[in-house]
């Protein structure tokens, strides 16, 4: 039994992580800005909520010590540079120096396919920063670039099959740009599987599905899954800077940024360079047998 230190433990990829972890019967710990909110959905075995703000140094000091390693989950989609760099720069950084000064060396990072130095978006080049800060540290650390993820509780390709029950055609921006989305499942097995691994210390991995799709396959897949099948209408940039300008102004949750849409400039896909799934001893999960257990209760 390992004790970890989950961060981002209650998002999307988080809840699926813990459930595993709990599971396999280690100790988990996740820091939660709103604990009444996160205690409402975490009542697991050996799992223990802990309120706290990670990008607090003082609250890293107090959290990292005592666990076997860390898995960083933090991340963001959306926001300006300043946002970016506090996410996925700045707070590598702290938690970095709490591991060291902890003597914790082992940490799995979540970083994303597509992170360059030179990439088109803020997001992407953020991400690429992040690991910079690790590979400079004396960290055993991990990096995991996975792609866009789908599964039970995702924002993708549920939101796709959300809006196509209420319009009667699907405008798209950034529709022939090439994705290999992989299962949350076998992200978190890929997790798993370096945190029990220590050849996997010191290595990069890209985290892929099988099968390669544009974004429209991926719109009109989910539409006919969920049974509401849409015309999908691809936009030009001009007017996909606009959507994505008017999606920024909106009230709630950002649906779709201009950085998102910068993002989309380059295909989402392995760059074959690096180990995959496979070097990890997981066979991936293709795309179409997976989401008819979640969007196909929706008809």
């Amino acid at each position: 039994m390992k004790k970890i230190l989950v961060l981002g433990g209650t998002g999307f990829v988080g809840h699926h992580l813990c459930n595993e972890l709990v599971r396999l019967q280690h100790r988990v710990t996740v820091p939660t800005r709103d604990i009444s909110r996160a205690q409402g959905s975490r009542s697991l075995p050996s799992l223990e909520l802990v309120q706290a703000d990670v990008h607090d140094p003082a609250a890293l000091a107090r959290l990292v010590p005592g666990h076997d390693a860390v898995v960083n989950l933090v991340a963001i989609l959306h926001g300006n540079s300043a946002e970016f760099e506090r996410t996925h720069v700045e707070l590598v950084k702290k938690v970095v120096r709490s591991c060291q000064d902890s003597g914790v060396l082992r940490i799995v990072h979540v970083s994303a396919l597509g992170a360059a130095k030179d990439a088109p978006s803020m997001y992407q080049r953020s991400k690429a920063k992040g690991e910079e800060v690790l590979q400079a540290s004396q960290l055993d650390w991990t990096v995991l670039r996975p792609s866009v993820m789908f599964g039970e509780g995702d924002r993708f390709l549920t939101l796709f099959a959300r809006l196509q029950a209420v319009v009667p055609i699907m405008p798209l921006a950034g529709a022939d740009t090439l994705f290999q989305p992989v299962w949350v499942g076998d992200v978190v097995s890929a997790i798993v599987q370096c945190l029990q691994r220590d050849d996997t210390a010191r290595r990069t991995f890209e985290i892929c599905g099988p099968d390669r799709y544009t974004l429209r396959q991926l719109v009109k897949l989910a539409g006919s899954v969920s049974g509401h099948t849409r015309p999908v209408i691809g936009l030009p940039m001009v007017l996909a800077q606009l959507q994505a300008f008017v999606m920024e102004l909106a009230p709630g949750q950002t649906l779709m940024s201009r950085d998102n849409l910068d993002s989309m400039k380059v295909d989402n896909v392995a760059g074959g360079s690096l180990p995959g799934l496979d070097a990890l001893g997981i066979s991936p999960s293709a795309l179409r047998d997976i989401v008819p257990t979640y969007l196909g209760a929706r008809r």
